[in-house]
């Protein structure tokens, strides 16, 4: 798709309906730091601030966001931090697992189910507009990994709850929006629920200047690709061992070892050819949507 037809498309309204088709779609179907991911900053108080804008869908791509689910959780082996098979539709053995420990009927397994849950991460472009912490980035084109709350919000602004509220793009150049993100700390987690979306604007008047950003993007197609997945059987493996049913081999020994001084500093590591999205997502963000499928596997 050139850049004449995404500015023809944003005027007939037709990529807002395909997103929520997506969405709709999605909702029916089961190392350092990178300078690419943009995080945003609190101070001392938990409180943050920060307006970026969220970008259409990279050429030759159709989505403007990725969605992956992933593990983070601690047995007596060690830490198990994996990307979930779940994402791209195959069998996952943690999920297996769990389903196994939900089925049981015992409710102290399902808090075992609730603390090894997967995580929902999103992956999206964004244009920073303003960036308090650190204004070196405003101007500049980054990846931003967020949760499920955020793309409520999303979701809100394309699908608006009352009548009074006009629809919008938010990933739409022209006619999107900007996005105000608010954070503040609550029970112990960062609290996204007073962002809000400016009202509707260009992002930019030069429209050579939008052409240039949008070759800026990054792909996002690389956060589910299949090399970002280890096999059944290598995850397997590794999950008998942080649950404490095997005997470690060397290697793998070395492998905790790591993994444990670095607790706590975990990133994706951007670094090879597609970016890699296991991380450690807030816990209180996805509960409901874990639930609800771990339920879902209880009734199969």
């Amino acid at each position: 798709m050139s850049f004449k037809d995404l500015k023809k498309q944003s005027s007939l309204g037709s990529l807002t309906q395909k997103l929520v088709k997506e969405v709709e779609k999605m909702n029916t179907t089961s190392g350092g730091a990178d300078e690419r991911l943009w995080k945003p900053e609190v101070d001392k108080t938990g409180n943050g601030y920060a307006v970026i804008r969220f970008l259409p869908a990279p050429e030759g791509e159709d989505i403007p966001w990725a969605k992956i689910y992933s593990h983070a959780f601690q047995g007596p082996g060690g830490w198990y931090i994996e990307n979930s098979l779940t994402t791209v539709g195959k069998k996952d053995p943690v999920s297996e697992h769990n389903r196994e420990l939900w089925n049981s009927g015992n409710e102290s397994d399902k808090d075992v189910v609730r603390r090894q849950k997967r995580k929902l991460s999103y992956y999206a472009n964004i244009y920073v507009v303003k960036d308090p912490t650190n204004p070196q980035n405003e101007g500049g084109v980054f990846l931003y990994k967020f949760g499920k709350k955020i793309f409520d919000k999303l979701m809100e602004a394309m699908q608006p709850e009352f009548e009074d509220e006009s629809p919008i793009n938010p990933f739409d150049f022209w006619q999107g929006a900007n996005f105000k993100l608010k954070i503040v700390k609550k029970d112990g987690y960062w609290n996204y629920d007073k962002s809000e979306f400016d009202s509707v604007s260009a992002l930019l008047e030069d429209e050579d200047a939008l052409e240039a950003l949008w070759g800026k993007e990054y792909s996002l197609a690389g956060v589910t690709a299949a090399d970002q997945f280890k096999s059944y059987e290598d995850l397997e493996k590794r999950l008998k061992y942080v649950l404490g049913q095997k005997q470690p081999a060397r290697r793998v020994d070395e492998e905790v070892f790591d993994e444990d001084s670095n607790r706590g500093s975990f990133t994706p590591d951007f670094k090879n050819k597609a970016p890699v999205a296991a991380a450690v997502a807030s816990a209180s963000s996805d509960e409901d949507d874990a639930l609800s499928y771990f339920q879902k596997l209880a009734e199969e």
